[in-house]
């Protein structure tokens, strides 16, 4: 199983950025996936979780902001970030949930800075 993240970038406070999180390897609809993310010397956190039915969850810090979705047919999982903040800066990764987890991604880069 392999896990693509992609979509970062540098953004400006205020700008969006949409990420994308590939799986290939295995059918991913059948798992609830999550979006990571981990700034240097910090633990991974969970930023938004979608199950296999749709439902979703988010992290306070991003509640309203950002909104997680998934294309089955496409064996991709989103998320669609508007109103950046430069705390929002970290390496942003995919995985399902819950654990055990597929070896991790190397991530997307995702900088909120002017």
């Amino acid at each position: 199983v392999q896990l693509q993240a992609s979509g970062g970038g540098l953004v400006q406070p205020g700008g969006s950025l949409r990420l994308s999180c590939k799986a290939s390897g295995m059918v991913f609809s059948i798992n609830a996936v999550t979006w990571f993310r981990q700034v240097p010397g910090s633990t991974r956190a969970a930023v938004a979780t979608i199950t296999s039915g749709g439902s979703t969850n988010y992290a306070d810090s991003v509640k309203g902001r950002f909104t997680i979705s998934r294309d089955n047919a496409k064996n991709t999982v989103y998320l669609l970030m508007n109103s950046l903040k430069p705390e929002d800066t970290a390496v942003y990764y995919c995985n399902r949930s819950p654990p055990p987890y597929y070896t991790w991604g190397q991530g997307t880069l995702v900088t909120v800075s002017s």
